[in-house]
C-alpha cells in the first residue's frame, strides 16, 4: 500500500486532531494498547428497508395494543 500523505498532528486543548484534506467526513476510530490508532472512512447511508427484527417489534406492538396491553395515557395538558 502505498502513503499518500505523511505527516505530524498534535491534539489541541480539547484533545481533537485535524486531518489535513480529509477525503470522509465519517471515521471509526479504534486506538490500540500500543498507542497506534487506525481510522477507517465511514459513509453513513439511509437503509433501504426495515430490518426484520424492528418489523417483529412493531407487530407485537400492534398486538399488545388490540389486546389492550398498553401503559395508562400520558397527561400532556401542561404542554
Amino acid at each position: 500500500m502505498n502513503v499518500l500523505k505523511d505527516y505530524t498532528v498534535h491534539i489541541d486543548n480539547k484533545k481533537r486532531v485535524t486531518l489535513r484534506g480529509a477525503m470522509y467526513q465519517y471515521y471509526n476510530v479504534k486506538e490500540y494498547e500500543n498507542g497506534c490508532i487506525v481510522l477507517e472512512p465511514r459513509v453513513l447511508t439511509v437503509p433501504d428497508s426495515i430490518s426484520a427484527r424492528t418489523l417483529e417489534d412493531m407487530d407485537q406492538a400492534i398486538a399488545n395494543f388490540k389486546m389492550g396491553n398498553v401503559s395508562k395515557a400520558v397527561d400532556l395538558s401542561d404542554f
